[in-house]
């Protein structure tokens, strides 16, 4: 604002109000915290920025890489490893169909007992077609599992060769045996090359008896719950 003053010459007086000192004008108002970051501040945080993003893309790219390998290229041990739990699980639920179909389960077998009657030779081939063979007996439990039904039933035991040496259908010999007091015998002269479960009610229950005989039989297979 401008005043003059009358009645003196030439005399003026000159107030200024609310004018900043120009000096001041192009500093940053630090008082009043109306800053402005400097330019090379600027540039230094936009690099460390860049620098971190940079840091993660690498990260997540060597991630990214190391599992398509992991998966493309499995290890010798994986690949095992894989396959056992495949097969595992494939047992289990072939047991579920069999049990479904009527079979029993005990100590990781499966067995189906007949209700009819086959000579040996038909009662194995009816087993091979089940994916499965006449039964086994490798111990105790599981002689006095097959000798409960309380039939007369064919195992798959023989000595188809004549030779006094018994097999067992998979090839292996005979190890431990259950035979009934005197058996076997070849009773009168007859041709006994196969074997039955007869004497139910103890533990020795086998009995040497010609292989065209009718009996019912036991299949089994390998089974897992």
């Amino acid at each position: 604002m401008v005043r003059a003053v009358h009645g003196e010459a030439a005399e003026i007086s000159a107030d200024y109000v609310n004018q900043s000192d120009p000096s001041t004008r192009s500093r940053p108002d630090l008082e009043t915290g109306g800053s402005h970051a400097a330019p090379g501040g600027k540039m230094s945080t936009l690099v460390v920025v860049s620098f971190g993003l940079l840091c993660i893309l690498q990260v997540a790219l060597n991630i990214s890489l190391r599992l398509t390998l992991y998966k493309s290229l499995p290890t010798l041990e994986e690949a095992a490893c894989r396959n056992e739990t495949r097969d595992a699980y494939k047992l289990r639920q072939q047991t579920r169909q069999y049990l479904q179909r009527g079979w029993l389960y005990f100590h990781d077998s499966l067995y189906y007992i007949s209700s009819s009657k086959k000579t040996w030779h038909e009662s194995k081939e009816f087993c091979l077609q089940k994916d499965a063979n006449l039964v086994i007996i490798n111990n105790i439990a599981e002689q006095d599992f097959t000798r409960q039904f309380d039939r007369l039933t064919w195992i798959g035991l023989h000595d188809l060769t004549k030779t006094g040496q018994w097999t067992w259908v998979d090839g292996a010999p005979l190890n431990k045996s259950y035979w009934g007091e005197g058996e076997p015998n070849g009773y009168e002269s007859n041709n006994e090359s196969c074997v039955e479960i007869r004497f139910h009610h103890i533990e020795n229950s086998w009995n040497d008896i010609p292989c065209d005989d009718q009996n019912f039989w036991i299949c089994e297979k390998e089974g897992a719950l």
